[in-house]
């Protein structure tokens, strides 16, 4: 079976560690990224089939890294993780073509949930 290949975009070093730590031993392959130029760098190496980005970012916030992802990659599901999150930007990002967001701090249980549902659409 191939594992199923997510890339985490986030500031926040404790984010990606915890993500790839609940992600790992759930048979995904993950790839980490420090900010939503480089994470864009690891896409087109992809394949990916999910990616999980900060909404609140230097340089690229996650609005930007979403509308990126959709315009190059359509098929890739995107989940938006943040810890600032508004009713506005969550209509924002549904409607930009986002899977979901959950917010921060999350529970490992919560983050297997979101990516398996994100997973279980694309490949319906």
């Amino acid at each position: 079976m191939n594992k199923k290949k997510v890339l985490v975009i986030d500031d926040e070093d404790i984010v990606r560690t915890s993500c790839s730590r609940t992600l790992a031993p759930a048979g995904f392959e993950v790839r980490l990224a420090r900010n939503g130029v480089e994470g864009l760098k690891i896409l087109e190496e992809g394949p990916f089939d999910l990616v999980l980005t900060d909404l609140k970012m230097p340089d690229m916030d996650g609005i930007e890294v979403l509308r990126k992802i959709k315009e190059g990659w359509p098929a890739v599901e995107v989940i938006i993780i943040t810890g600032y999150q508004t009713v506005d930007t969550a209509v924002k990002s549904i409607k930009l073509g986002a899977f979901d967001y959950i917010e921060k701090p999350f529970t490992p249980d919560a983050l297997i949930t979101a990516v398996s549902k994100a997973l279980d659409r694309k490949n319906a």
